[in-house]
């Protein structure tokens, strides 16, 4: 069901290509070296700091997002290319760009959640105004419009694929309300939260010791004796195929109807481990990833990007966002004391996530089936 493609290593690419080597690699990873003390740069001056206050100002956000992009894909780059590299440096810093990348994730993630959740909410419940907070008036106010236009394109695509139980409007206009404060209150403490653990981040011994790394890495980058002679096209097409085999062990005849009911079952179960079904999308997402910045080591900004895995990729994200939506209504659900018309809001907007999860598959698999156009490979 996946296809392979041969472009990574073909030889007949071009009478005038220059061979490819591990200087390819160090190259890529000088500039996003770069990138990453640049985006630190900019964090600092735009108060973003770990003594400074306006770490939610629009600069201070681009700023973060440019240290979270550069850390993923010197990460990806160190794990894709890791023949190349000395091995004791690039285990050593692999798991710290990790570390970071995941740390400045959490206040973005929780923001854009509770977005999506009253943005549902609203749509659900008939409400004739839409929440505040889905406006952007938090921090990042232009990731929350993105937010907005990413949970609009998923509502169209899930209502196009999916069939959706009615809900009892009533008694989900009643309890819609109560049920977006709880979630503003439970997700915005959350913000908070991941809002502090950055700025100490970014304070500690642990990250200068990584920004340093990084310093280094920006004028020289420590390959492997052999890496000047190695062509790293094979382990970008090896990258490539653990891919494809991850797609081809997904549930792609499930995913090619439009309701799983099955996807239900351990919604609200009191076991509040993440969904059982959703782990191989998850992978396959992250696969796709490491592709993808394969891909630019070896074109730079000429890397080749196809609408085929362009689309599978967002449709992807969307999974993961609506995967994770539905987490935290599961969770709200689990408060102690909560009123049944609140409860029952939170339900409902749970299964309405599901299906969106459902409507993410089935945009993945007929996105992944399509047949390649040129040489589109993203």
């Amino acid at each position: 069901m996946a296809q392979r493609h041969h472009d990574l290593t073909d030889s007949a690419a071009g009478p005038a290509a220059p061979p490819v080597t591990g200087e390819a690699l160090a190259g890529y990873l000088r500039g996003q070296a770069t990138e990453f003390l640049r985006a630190l740069r900019l964090h600092r001056e735009t108060g973003g700091g770990p003594n400074g206050s306006g770490g939610g100002t629009a600069d201070a956000v681009d700023a973060a997002r440019a240290l979270r992009r550069s850390a993923r894909r010197i990460s990806a780059s160190l794990h894709t290319f890791r023949p190349l590299l000395d091995p004791g440096w690039s285990e050593e810093i692999r798991p710290e760009l990790a570390w970071l990348s995941g740390t400045l994730a959490l206040e973005h993630a929780c923001e854009s959640r509770l977005d999506r959740l009253l943005l549902a909410l609203h749509r659900l419940s008939g409400a004739t105004t839409v929440p505040t907070q889905a406006l952007g008036t938090g921090t990042g106010a232009g990731t929350a419009v993105s937010a907005t236009a990413a949970a609009a394109a998923t509502t169209a695509t899930t209502q196009r694929t999916a069939p959706r139980p009615s809900p009892d409007r009533a008694n989900l206009t009643v309890g819609a309300a109560k049920a977006g404060a709880l979630l503003d209150r439970q997700l915005t403490l959350a913000r908070t939260r991941a809002h502090s653990t950055a700025l100490q981040a970014l304070g500690s011994s642990r990250f200068h010791a990584v920004a340093d790394k990084v310093a280094v890495l920006a004028s020289e980058v420590p390959l492997a004796p052999h890496a000047a002679t190695t062509d790293p096209r094979p382990l970008a097409a090896a990258a490539e195929e653990r891919l494809t085999d991850a797609v081809a062990a997904l549930p792609l005849v499930t995913a090619g109807h439009p309701y799983n009911a099955e996807a239900l079952i351990h919604g609200l179960s009191p076991d509040p481990a993440p969904h059982p079904q959703d782990a191989p999308w998850h992978q396959v997402r992250l696969l796709l990833r490491l592709h993808r910045y394969a891909l630019e080591v070896l074109h730079g900004d000429d890397a080749p990007l196809g609408v085929r895995l362009l689309s599978a990729g967002q449709a992807l994200d969307r999974h993961r966002d609506a995967s994770e939506a539905a987490t935290a209504a599961a969770q709200a659900a689990r408060t102690p004391r909560i009123a049944p018309a609140t409860a029952y809001a939170l339900g409902v907007l749970h299964a309405d996530q599901r299906h969106e999860v459902e409507a993410s598959r089935y945009a993945f698999q007929r996105s992944w089936q399509k047949q390649t156009i040129g040489t589109g490979t993203s």
